[in-house]
Formats: C-alpha cells, structure tokens, sequence
C-alpha cells in the first residue's frame, strides 16, 4: 500500500444564517464522504474493513437511507442491511443514488423558513425540529465520514477530506 495523500478540503465558508451554516456543513460532509468511494478500487471498497462488517460503500449506502428516512419519508425495515453492499451495486450506482437523495432532501430543507417547525417524521419517531434533523444529520454523516476516511486508507492509502 502506498500512501496517496491529497490536499486536504477546508471547512466551507458559508451564508452568515443558520439554516445556511447547517446545510453548508452538511454538504461538506457528505460531499467527504461520497469522495472517499470514488475512485476506491473493487472489491476492497466494499469488503468489509474491520470486524463489525463496515465498509466504504457500506458507509454510502446506509447514509442514502439515513437520508431518505429522514428527510423523504422512505421506509427501512432493516438497518443492518442498509451497511451491506449487494454484489450488483456498483460504486458509481449507490454514490449516484446518494447524491439524488441528498439533491432531493436540500429541496425538503429549502421549503422550511423556521427551522423550530417540525421536521419530516418517520413512523415510529418522536418529531423533532428542522434544526434538531440538521444537526442529527451532521453527527451521523461526519461520524461516518470518520469512519470512510480510516476505512479508505486502509484500502490504498488515500487520505484528506
């Protein structure tokens, strides 16, 4: 393995609003995470790095159902599955498709004026704020982006955001 570093993304500078300085970080995020499949070689990328079964396009995958669970509504009647890459899924399909979830949940985050009102809630779900579902995303996808760059690193050396 030999270490393919790049240059390191910066924070985004965003709007001086709330709702501005949430997405912004959260597109960063998920903009880190999607780099670290592209460009992962087959079949590591999908082979799991460590003894919970985690993967890079794992990570993709379960963060386009966080997405569409949150934000559009979309029903998962098994989280352990949404880790686990089929055979057929191809990196470019599951970022795509990651891509499209998040392109359609900033539209859902666009129509809110008052991030206070109630968020999108999935069944069996207490409702939360816009503002608690922003951050709740930032945790979650950063926590996973943490985990892609280790995972991505171990694969070929590859590191920065």
């Amino acid at each position: 393995m030999t270490s393919r570093a790049k240059k390191d993304v910066k924070p985004p500078q965003t709007g001086a609003d709330e709702r501005a300085t949430l997405v912004g970080f959260l597109d960063y995020l998920r903009d880190s995470i999607a780099a670290k499949a592209e460009g992962a070689p087959e079949p590591q990328v999908r082979t799991a790095g460590v003894p919970s079964g985690t993967s890079v396009l794992g990570l993709i995958k379960h963060l386009t159902c966080v997405e569409g669970f949150y934000f559009l509504g979309e029903p998962v009647k098994n989280w352990a599955a949404t880790m686990r890459p089929g055979p057929e899924e191809t990196v470019e399909d599951l970022v795509a498709a990651y891509r499209e979830t998040v392109r359609r949940a900033n539209k859902v985050i666009e129509s809110y004026t008052d991030l206070t009102l109630p968020a999108p809630t999935p069944p069996g779900k207490q409702p939360s704020s816009m503002r608690w579902l922003l951050v709740h995303l930032i945790e979650e996808t950063g926590r996973h982006a943490g985990h892609a760059d280790i995972l991505r690193e171990q694969i070929d050396g590859a590191t920065g955001r």
